[in-house]
């Protein structure tokens, strides 16, 4: 098997370095927003599951210092990245080779404050496939609903589960929370005002007993359309991409 070719990319206004392949999945704008979306402080545990090159991880472990940073991912090649990635920015993330469906001990013998993940998008029980063999292998043997149980599993008492996943997979994200994680909140990503959001955060409590919340969405591009050749995020996003900014679950 050839190595992919790869390139190193900047996140976070260059506070952030990232290897990922050319060709294939890489990392965009999701796992930053994930990252920015999570209220962790320094010294707590953390756990990305299905870390991939470690995007989500180090971003957010670039924006607060101190954090117990650990991520799983199936495919060996992925993990290798999120190691490298991980010296390469002088963060300290401890990566795990194992499928979200069977995980590894060191896993399984702890529970973290936080749990977050940016989830394979495409629905297996559709019959979809993804184009890219690094996505569609991603998942291992986990569908999503089994993707969300076994985060859950791995969260602390009063521990937060975070992810971000396409908007048309609400229902099936919400009946998949086991009962002892509640105060589900959702946060619909627009991609312009007046436009229906593509992509949601949602977030949710260990032994949580708050109702379920729906909050205003986060706009992501000023104007109504893409009308002219430059970058139009609004202040807040750019913010979060550019400078590390952090993003207050749910504030408008």
């Amino acid at each position: 098997m050839n190595t992919p070719e790869l390139t190193c990319d900047a996140f976070l206004g260059g506070r952030l370095t990232l290897w990922q392949p050319k060709q294939g999945y890489r990392a965009g704008v999701d796992p930053v927003l994930l990252a920015a979306s999570i209220a962790a402080s320094a010294g707590e545990s953390v756990l990305d599951l299905g870390c991939g090159a470690g995007a989500a991880a180090l971003c957010l472990g670039a924006r607060i210092g101190g954090l117990d940073l650990h991520g799983l991912e199936i495919q060996p090649f992925y993990a290798a990245l999120a190691r490298r990635n991980a010296t390469e920015n002088n963060l300290s993330l401890t990566v795990h080779d194992g499928d979200i469906a069977a995980m590894p001990a060191a896993l399984t013998a702890r529970r973290f404050n936080h749990v977050l993940t940016n989830p394979p998008y495409f629905d297996r029980d559709t019959g979809s496939k993804a184009q890219d063999p690094g996505r569609e292998n991603a998942m291992g043997g986990a569908s999503l609903p089994l993707w969300l149980q076994a985060a859950a599993r791995r969260l602390a008492p009063k521990g937060h589960l975070t992810l971000i996943c396409r908007a048309e997979r609400v229902p099936e994200l919400l009946a998949a929370l086991p009962g002892y994680v509640g105060s589900p909140e959702l946060w619909p990503i627009l991609p312009r005002a007046g436009q229906p959001s593509q992509l949601v955060l949602l977030r949710a409590r260990h032994s949580g007993r708050a109702a379920f919340r729906l909050h205003a969405g986060l706009v992501m591009h000023s104007g109504l359309a893409h009308d002219r050749d430059e970058e139009t995020y609004t202040p807040r996003v750019s913010a979060v991409l550019r400078a590390a900014a952090a993003l207050k679950f749910g504030e408008s």
